[in-house]
């Protein structure tokens, strides 16, 4: 390797030819290599006034990387074949203080071998019991348990909260959401209590939150509701995929709920054909926050982490944040959305949210290349 040949800065133009960037930018922090692995880190300001540059900001980047085994030569870049590909990251989106739980008990919310239907889009709903029982206990981190082959198909899972008069038959069989035919039991099951999309890793609650188990104002019994993704509509699929709740005895300061804002699923709410941006809005009212917070929580709720929701004809979700009449800083964007990347956005600075507060979902659309109208599915945030 040469550093002399990193620290030249390049970018592409339409025709994918690479030209020296006459404003150089990145710098060569460090530099190593040995038998298998070479590793270059590099530093660059997220603003360079470059206009070949792109700035990096809160949104999705995406990273596009290709190599050759052999070194710049004399006569330019050497074609990388296919030694190449992209990754969607979130470069600013702060680390997360883990504890290690390695050693901390779980249990798993999966389905269990689930046919799923050779059709576009299917929600598929499984109620479970809760095995922490008697005694208080936080949850302290859920990971998704995506079947092997499967990663392109589950594409969201929320887990609802039920009610606790419910008993052990509702276990007995699982449907699919939203149709005539599905058990009454599924009607109890509407506050929200996790969300994980595509794309996403596992959650971390901060060291001072975790989601309540345990006791009886606790879900004792929580609907699984899997969003399966078919548009090739691949027949034989078997799915098992599901959650697994890692939780502690050690308490701690708060508890963790969830508020989704954005917009429903509606027949009113659809977008045209054709259009290179169309823009809809959910709006949480003044009103409804003063219901919804003005009892319990006074003195507001504090905002940790986002999770921006859409489907493919999304393309940027912001999330806009009022009070008495004047609009706040963002709560949280993303101007570069990815359908595969939908990762949690954990706040540098925890957010008050108080009753009276207003909240906006502004959800940004194209359907430059679809000819009918699109129907908007579920979208959260």
């Amino acid at each position: 390797w040469s550093p002399f040949y990193f620290q030249q800065d390049y970018f592409t133009d339409e025709n994918r030819v690479l030209k020296k960037d006459p404003q150089q930018d990145y710098h060569l922090e460090y530099a190593m290599e040995n038998s298998t692995h070479t590793i270059l880190a590099f530093s660059r300001d997220l603003h360079t006034c470059d206009t070949n540059d792109k700035s990096i900001t809160e949104s999705t980047v995406r990273v596009i990387w290709a190599y050759h085994h052999k070194d710049l030569g004399e006569a330019g870049q050497n074609y990388h074949g296919s030694n190449r590909g992209s990754k969607s990251l979130r470069l600013l989106n702060p680390e997360k203080a883990e504890v290690s739980s390695a050693s901390l008990p779980y249990f798993d919310l999966t389905n269990k071998d689930v046919p799923i239907p050779d059709k576009d889009t299917t929600y598929w709903c499984q109620m479970f019991k809760i095995p922490v029982r008697h005694e208080k206990h936080h949850v302290t981190k859920v990971e998704p348990l995506i079947q092997k082959g499967h990663e392109n198909v589950v594409h969201h899972i929320l887990l609802y909260q039920c009610s606790s008069s419910l008993n052990d038959s509702v276990l007995d069989y699982g449907h699919e959401c939203y149709h005539p035919n599905m058990p009454d039991s599924f009607l109890t099951c509407e506050t929200v209590i996790f969300a994980w999309a595509i794309g996403g890793e596992g959650f971390t609650y901060p060291p001072h939150v975790g989601l309540s188990i345990g006791t009886a104002g606790d879900p004792q019994f929580v609907l699984m509701e899997v969003h399966y993704d078919n548009p090739s509509y691949m027949e034989g699929l078997i799915d098992n995929s599901g959650l697994r709740l890692i939780y502690t005895p050690v308490l701690r300061k708060y508890d963790a709920g969830v508020i989704e804002a954005g917009l429903w699923v509606s027949l009113f709410h659809n977008i045209p054909p054709g259009m290179p941006e169309f823009v809809s809005e959910g709006h949480c009212t003044l009103e409804c926050l003063e219901e919804a917070l003005g009892a319990e929580r006074p003195g507001g709720i504090h905002v940790f982490a986002v999770l921006l929701h859409a489907h493919l004809a999304g393309r940027a979700i912001r999330m806009r944040h009022f009070r008495s009449g004047e609009e706040q800083k963002l709560l949280a964007y993303d101007d570069e959305f990815d359908f595969n990347f939908q990762e949690f956005q954990y706040l540098k600075e925890e957010r008050t949210i108080l009753p009276g507060d207003n909240l906006i979902t502004e959800c940004h659309y194209s359907t430059v290349d679809r000819i009918r109208m699109t129907w908007v599915r579920k979208m959260f945030s």
